[in-house]
């Protein structure tokens, strides 16, 4: 019964005429040049339609697609989207971890072989412990990587089997290496510095995080890059996030002072 009334609601005039007021509000700007993207919610979106995992999967691939070109429309420079935590690749099934493969690798196929990497120019990488990924999937990473690294006007990073306390663990073991070779010393080691060491040493901080599913909470994403990042939540599982969701969003952080600490 609800869910009837909201797509009624959606496909009303007064829906339309609040889409275009929000639009009109926010494309004035600023507009974040980073965006996070947390996808959650698919399984459960799943079950509250009483589907499989496997158009969990399915029907999350093609919203990220989607999301991506409302971004890319937008002018958003660079998007990082958590695809697969480590906690995931560690607990899920095999059956399920060959269902999410299987979809990122639909995804990268895509990605390769459509036309949005190179309208946009989009410089694409992956980051994480990329040795859990099968090779498969890995082959498609390296591929994009190749042709798209002479682009510099966009940037979509996937975190595959990604955590954030794992990438600080394993920035500061490359750094305790490089000190007993003596190729830094203790009172080199600064921000800039500690950068360096991370998975992907261009990756800028995030401006906007977005996580979809009503679950209020960071989950181990880029917690080096996220320091004074704004956060967003929303409630509609990832599969049903909308393009005034993603405005919803732009205007929060539109509306936000940026202190930085200061």
């Amino acid at each position: 019964m609800f869910k009837e009334s909201l797509k009624n609601f959606i496909l009303s005039p007064i829906y339309k005429i609040y889409e275009h007021i929000l639009w009109e509000e926010i494309k004035k700007g600023p507009f974040p040049q980073h965006v996070g993207i947390i996808p959650d919610g698919n399984r459960r979106w799943a079950r509250s339609n009483s589907l499989s995992i496997r158009d969990a999967y399915e029907n999350g691939y093609k919203k990220l697609r989607e999301v991506l070109i409302w971004l890319l429309d937008m002018g958003v420079k660079n998007i990082t989207v958590f695809a697969l935590s480590t906690e995931n690749c560690d607990k899920r099934t095999n059956m399920e971890l060959s269902t999410i493969f299987k979809y990122i690798k639909a995804g990268l196929e895509e990605l390769l072989d459509g036309d949005i990497i190179y309208k946009y120019e989009v410089k694409v990488r992956a980051i994480g412990k990329l040795e859990k990924i099968p090779q498969e999937v890995m082959d498609l990473i390296n591929e994009l990587g190749k042709r798209t690294e002479n682009y510099n006007k966009r940037r979509l990073t996937l975190a595959i089997c990604y955590g954030g306390r794992q990438e600080i663990l394993d920035a500061v073991r490359k750094i305790l290496d490089d000190n007993r070779l003596g190729k830094i010393s203790s009172d080199q080691i600064n921000e800039e510095t500690f950068k360096k060491y991370l998975y992907d040493s261009e990756l800028d901080d995030i401006d906007l995080v977005i996580r979809s599913s009503g679950e209020i909470r960071i989950s181990n994403f880029l917690l080096w890059h996220i320091a004074y990042s704004e956060l967003f939540f929303v409630e509609a599982y990832w599969p049903d996030f909308r393009k005034i969701d993603l405005w919803r969003a732009i205007r929060s952080y539109q509306r936000r002072k940026r202190n930085f600490g200061a």
